[in-house]
């Protein structure tokens, strides 16, 4: 019994090592097709969508093959180079990816929260990002149907974090002037940078509260 209770655990080892490397594999190869910083269009606005048929959908479902292989809980279509107004999320794990396209900012709460985001274009990078703890967001869906989305917390933070991806703007643009600067400096070297690393976070106000990390 000892002898196939190893041999068990020997073999469940080795397939959880080969879905590991699988999916690190399936990560870089959706990764490679992110636009790092550095790329121009990371900084340029996209134009609406005016076009609803099959090659938008299409373009939806590659997005969100490239998100979840990709780890990610939000993508926008300006990280792929392509300036439309259009962006997919799924803010949990046993969430249905959601596409959502000319997205606009309808409200956002007053009370915000800090929390230390990743971006898929920035890598190894990450930093604190202030946004309001709760949005409303209208659009349409990838048929042309109109939508509007009641977030909060982590959904309502990816949404503000790829809709300012349609704008040109990066959380490097929101951080906090020391964290920006320990970015830029990690990204021009190649390096890893996290405020925890630095030792630079944010400190915290009464009442607030930090959410944790996210990369979208």
């Amino acid at each position: 019994m000892a002898d196939r209770a190893e041999t068990e655990t020997e073999t469940a080892d080795v397939e959880r090592s080969e879905l590991e490397a699988e999916l690190l594999e399936r990560r870089e190869a959706a990764l490679a097709e992110v636009v790092k910083f550095g790329d121009p269009v990371l900084k340029s606005k996209a134009s609406p969508v005016a076009d609803f048929g099959p090659e938008l959908r299409a373009e939806v479902e590659r997005m969100f093959a490239i998100m979840d292989d990709g780890m990610g809980v939000g993508l926008a279509a300006t990280q792929l180079g392509i300036l439309r107004r259009m962006i997919v999320f799924r803010a949990s794990h046993d969430g249905e990816p959601t596409a959502l396209v000319n997205p606009e900012v309808e409200w956002l709460s007053d009370e915000v929260v800090v929390a230390e985001e990743g971006c898929l274009s920035l890598p190894q990078v990450s930093m604190d990002v202030e946004r309001a703890l709760h949005a409303r967001i209208g659009g349409h869906d990838a048929e042309g149907e109109a939508v509007t989305i009641e977030a909060s917390g982590l959904e309502a933070r990816v949404l503000q974090h790829e809709i300012d991806h349609l704008d040109g703007v990066l959380i490097l643009d929101r951080a906090p002037r020391a964290q920006r600067k320990g970015a830029l400096r990690a990204l021009r070297e190649g390096d890893a940078y996290s405020p925890t690393m630095a030792g630079e976070e944010e400190p915290i106000e009464p009442g607030e509260h930090r959410e944790p990390k996210t990369d979208a």
